[in-house]
């Protein structure tokens, strides 16, 4: 059975917590001091303990000195004295969570079923650690090479806590895969999993799409909207391209973060919100801040844990799996059994793939399109370069084989880079509305 540890130097309020959590069917001890604390972490190493930030003899970061909790021990701290230092504290000195007094027993309830069985995790992780030896892969994601290892260890350790996380990457480098992939390793995974892509959402709108709307809020809200964070309940948002989300909003996504309580718009219902935050960008944050397209204190939220994702030129060693992988899915789908030829993989292996993991795959579902049985170095129509040598294709060239729709994406994200980013001032380029060009930037993503 669970152990549980409640350090609170307030009696009543660590009896109290000591019988919900024991109806939880969980064994539990309690301390009011630091020492105490420590005693009993000798008598019995704890599954979770939950601590008050101020003690009489100290701090609840102390229990363990200036040690790091051991990796099998949930950490959760509760304070009445919460704030963005405090969070971001806890959270790197080993906390996976807090609770603000006085605590809120759904929240509570929610935070001890979602501990995770380092037993169970463990097998788990070791499973995908023997696929990737098999196969190639760690879950979803394909490569074997020193840059996706790096990356593997890093979901392995970050995925059964609760911080979130910033991917940083270049388009198409998969961003979206890796946070899939930490929420199917954490204790959310059989709640939902949601992406929202920032970019792709009218500035007036996402607030609404994010914590909801009541019916009459706004001109066209004709009935009650869920948004995401509720519809998200105890599982994981991915917030891709955050850095595009406007300012005032990051401002209200920032008090969510540090409170945990949404308000839908046109509603003075505060309604409790348990969603871990994973979120990306193809920006670098550090400039994003300079360049004023993120909140600092924002940035220093999402990225308690940073984690990079290389692009496909810095492993091309993972090309040829990724290839066969991308094939093996299309062969599935169409019940055909086309093949890649030598010449065609040493010409995957040799160029060095600007669009990354999105441009690969296209390439491949061109490619499976323009053979018969055999996938030919011929086939490949815009791959240029040869075996010793990698060339970065024109980017505003137009090849055989290029979708419309590739065409149309090409030319609006083009006009997005000449307006830096300005979809009023592109929509006036391109000759259509914000709304249609909002429209194709969801639909073409």
């Amino acid at each position: 059975m669970p152990h549980v540890l409640i350090v609170d130097d307030d009696i009543d309020a660590g009896l109290a917590l000591k019988h919900i959590i024991a109806k939880e069917g969980f064994m539990v001890a309690t301390a009011t001091t630091l020492e105490q604390a420590r005693a009993e972490v000798r008598k019995h190493m704890p599954d979770v303990i939950l601590t008050d930030l101020m003690l009489p003899d100290g701090k609840g970061f102390e229990i363990f000195g200036n040690s790091k909790p051991p990796k099998h021990v949930e950490m959760i701290l509760i304070t009445g004295f919460a704030s963005l230092e405090t969070s971001i504290e806890a959270l790197r000195l080993g906390f996976r969570d807090y609770l603000t007094k006085p605590v809120n027993i759904q929240r509570l309830k929610s935070l001890l079923s979602r501990i995770p069985k380092p037993s169970d995790l463990k097998e788990e992780i070791d499973t995908l650690r023997s696929e990737l030896l098999q196969l190639g892969r760690f879950g979803k994601l394909w490569g074997t090479s020193p840059a996706m290892q790096v990356v593997y260890e890093q979901i392995s350790r970050v995925a059964p806590c609760n911080a979130t996380v910033l991917i940083t990457g270049e388009s198409g480098t998969g961003k979206e895969m890796i946070a899939q992939t930490i929420h199917e390793l954490s204790t959310r995974r059989k709640n939902m999993f949601l992406a929202l892509n920032c970019s792709a959402i009218s500035p007036q709108l996402i607030e609404s799409e994010l914590f909801g709307h009541e019916k009459g809020s706004f001109t066209g809200a004709t009935k009650d909207r869920i948004g995401y964070f509720e519809q998200a309940s105890c599982g994981t948002l991915f917030l891709d391209e955050v850095t595009e989300m406007p300012i005032e909003m990051q401002a209200k996504l920032l008090r969510v973060l540090e409170t945990g309580c949404i308000m839908p718009v046109g509603s003075n219902t505060i309604i409790q919100s348990d969603v871990r935050i994973v979120a990306a960008t193809n920006r670098d944050p550090i400039k994003a801040v300079a360049e004023g397209k993120l909140r600092e204190d924002l940035m220093y939220r999402l990225q308690v844990f940073p984690l990079n994702l290389p692009p496909l030129r810095e492993r091309l060693e993972d090309t040829e799996i990724l290839a066969e992988y991308f094939l093996l899915e299309l062969n599935r789908a169409e019940n055909q059994r086309k093949v890649l030829t030598s010449d065609a993989l040493n010409k995957i292996r040799s160029y060095s793939w600007p669009g990354n993991v999105r441009e690969l795959r296209n390439a491949i579902q061109r490619a499976f399109i323009m053979a018969d049985r055999e996938i030919t170095a011929e086939c490949f129509t815009h791959v240029n370069g040869g075996t010793n040598q990698l060339k970065k294709p024109n980017m505003d060239e137009i090849y055989a084989g290029m979708t419309i729709t590739e065409l149309e994406t090409k030319l609006i994200n083009k006009t997005l880079t000449h307006c830096n980013g300005n979809k009023e001032k592109s929509a006036r380029l391109l000759g259509i509305s914000v709304k249609t060009l909002y429209n194709k930037l969801k639909s073409n993503i």
